[in-house]
């Protein structure tokens, strides 16, 4: 006891404990924190009248058709979200994703939907083809692979039909290479210098999708998307990937997913001074829902702790699902 008393005494040790003391003390020094304006929302649209369909692996995530998506968008809106990301779940789909850059396509008609209500709401625009083409992939086929070149310019028609329907950014997902410098030429070509890109810069090859291609219907319909997407065993890919599109005219830098890539998001962070984007996605979000489900965990807690590390990683912007949830709690709090 003597010997405790002379080690207080002589401050041998640190009292990092004093900073943790009540929940007041540690908010006043809490370095990391989580705002709504952080968040972009995204949400399916589907063909179809009167349809709000959950999706199955995604629980309260569901697919709108147009005459139900307000209810969804005005919700969000109501708590506070500013940015919304639509993807389309379209019937029609042919070898070369003609929907992605119809000017009536599901997409376009929602964008210009929720512009003419909420002007002031943010749309990124999802600018990929996988959604679209009948063999799933992100791009034209030619011998059983994604033919680079020819699929940039159907990536850069579908840019720019997106921007002239009210998109505020445009938001490529495709990872074929160029396609950051093929979209800023193409709209600025069509008078859009204003509009930015946020590029998906890196993109793994994840198996943390596969909720996604079910809510989407954009699973590959045969091999795999390895060429064009990132292995995820390579960290120093990453900063060639996310250089080559700063040098091509980047605005954002996105990396995807998220939770298992928080060193690349740091790295990303610290190589770059654009706003990095963190997609938390549908197999992140479907693991905590199942298990929240089976009552293992505290869902509300886990969630937020777990955008929150997204944030210190060093990512400005989280895309999430949990965006309405997240939001709502930080409402209350």
């Amino acid at each position: 006891m003597e010997g405790m008393l002379d080690l207080r005494m002589n401050n041998q040790f640190k009292r990092h404990r004093r900073l943790r003391s009540s929940a007041s003390m540690r908010a006043m020094v809490r370095e990391t924190h989580l705002h709504v304006e952080d968040f972009i929302y995204p949400i399916f649209v589907i063909e179809g009248e009167n349809i709000k369909n959950e999706v199955p692996s995604m629980p309260s995530v569901y697919q709108f058709s147009l005459d139900r998506l307000m209810e969804e968008v005005t919700e969000a809106y109501e708590l506070g979200i500013r940015a919304l990301m639509f993807f389309g779940v379209v019937t029609g789909k042919d070898e070369v994703g003609s929907g992605a850059y119809a000017e009536d396509g599901i997409v376009q008609q929602a964008t210009k939907l929720v512009k003419e209500k909420y002007p002031e709401l943010l749309v990124v625009a999802d600018t990929c083809l996988c959604e679209y083409t009948d063999h799933g992939h992100c791009g034209v086929i030619h011998g059983n692979d994604v033919d680079n070149d020819e699929s940039l310019k159907l990536l850069a028609k579908t840019a720019v039909s997106q921007a002239e329907a009210g998109a505020d950014i445009i938001a490529p997902s495709n990872m074929m290479d160029g396609f950051v410098a093929v979209i800023r030429e193409a709209l600025d070509e069509a008078g859009f210098t204003h509009i930015p890109i946020m590029s998906y810069a890196v993109k793994y090859a994840s198996a943390f999708y596969g909720p996604f291609r079910d809510a989407a219907d954009s699973a590959p319909q045969f091999g795999d998307r390895k060429t064009y997407q990132m292995d995820p065993a390579n960290r120093l890919e990453a900063i060639r990937e996310a250089r080559s599109d700063v040098e091509e005219g980047a605005d954002f830098l996105m990396v995807k997913p998220a939770l298992s890539y928080l060193d690349v998001i740091r790295d990303i962070r610290n190589e770059f001074d654009l706003p990095v984007v963190a997609y938390n996605v549908s197999g992140e979000y479907a693991m905590v829902k199942a298990a929240a489900q089976h009552g293992w965990i505290d869902e509300q807690q886990l969630v937020i702790e777990m955008l929150t590390s997204m944030k210190r990683a060093g990512a400005e912007i989280i895309l999430t699902y949990f965006a309405k949830d997240v939001a709502a709690v930080l409402r209350n709090s």
